[in-house]
């Protein structure tokens, strides 16, 4: 069968691999669809440290299952299902303390293990998500279930007003994780285009911190007091200093982002609003449920969400143009079709 395999930095090909040999308990599935995402990118330029090579990328998937599993009777083959990517070692205190998706050990599919961008993957039956989804839906299900994880990390409710630093893929998913809890919704970002596509998923207001003062902005918009919650979806200094400055007395700040340098604090902030800073990473099953609760309800315009679907054999050009022309792509998906 056919990968796509990324054999160092800038070096991505097309090449046969060994279809998987069949193991106990395990489901084999068809791979109809895989996102790319920023992890996927950073791999390809060589800037993920967590990767090795050669590797297969691929972690946002829709599949369709070939052989099941006995332990999953209700999931027959020919269903469709999305995944979590994640694996954990069920040891360390994270796992013990029920939160998987933070283990100190985690492998994530295309990155410290093979991934999906191929054409036939087995995996456990419990990570498998069934629903009644389009390929292309349950594509987007992933990289949605991070926003959404975020949002559940800053325990926001229909009372507060949340303002989301950075409206690509993953801010995107923490906006419509905020509007699907019911909270009033502001997206920030320096796009007109990705904030366009925020108040289509459903964020009642905007900022363009090129052209507006994120600070005079903000407090326009909630009476000088400062967003409840604020998460950071960008990784840059600036940005996680700005999440603590602007927001409200006792408020929550969730960073999703990583800073790729070190950041200076004025840590006054922490303790005289007595803030809650949160870290949120990856996502866990509830997450991916209401994602797809989400998607049922035909609550967020996918369609507008993905800027191009391409072939397998497609994959390696396509990667090479989003890292030379990042700003023309939001999601782009490797598929096979409907």
């Amino acid at each position: 069968m056919k990968a796509l395999i990324l054999k160092g930095p800038g070096e991505a090909t097309i090449e046969t691999v060994p279809e998987p040999a069949r193991i106990a308990d395990q489901v084999l599935l068809q791979v109809r669809s895989v996102g790319i995402c920023g992890t996927d990118l950073s791999s390809f330029r060589g800037k993920n440290p967590l990767v090795s090579y050669p590797r297969i990328p691929g972690h946002e998937i829709a599949a369709t299952v070939v052989e099941a599993s006995s332990s999953r009777p209700e999931i027959v083959p020919g269903t469709n299902v999305t995944l979590s990517p994640y694996f954990s070692c069920g040891q360390c205190p994270s796992c013990k303390r029920g939160r998987p998706n933070a283990c100190q050990f985690n492998e994530t599919m295309g990155v410290q293990r093979e991934g999906a961008m191929t054409e036939f993957i087995q995996v456990p039956a419990e990570k498998l998500f069934p629903a009644n989804l389009s390929i292309t839906e349950l594509c987007i299900v992933e990289p949605l279930t991070v926003g959404f994880h975020a949002a559940a990390r800053g325990r926001i409710t229909a009372q507060d007003t949340v303002a989301i630093i950075g409206c690509g893929g993953v801010g995107l998913g923490a906006v419509a994780g905020s509007v699907f809890r019911g909270a009033r919704t502001i997206a920030i970002d320096v796009d007109d285009a990705k904030l366009n596509l925020a108040r289509k998923v459903g964020a009642q207001h905007s900022i363009n911190t090129k052209v507006e003062s994120l600070e005079t902005r903000l407090k326009e918009l909630t009476d000088g007091r400062g967003p409840d919650v604020i998460i950071e979806a960008v990784g840059r200094p600036d940005t996680f200093r700005a999440a603590v400055e602007q927001v409200a007395f006792t408020g929550r700040v969730v960073y999703i982002g990583y800073a790729k340098d070190d950041v200076a604090y004025e840590t006054r902030y922490f303790v005289q609003k007595e803030l809650d800073i949160l870290g949120s990473r990856n996502a866990l099953p509830e997450d991916f449920r209401e994602v797809i609760r989400m998607l049922e309800e035909k609550r967020f315009p996918v369609a507008e969400a993905v800027s191009a679907i391409v072939e397998l054999e497609q994959a390696p050009d396509i990667l090479r143009q989003w890292s030379e022309h990042p700003e023309r792509f939001t999601k782009i998906m490797i598929a096979s079709g409907e």
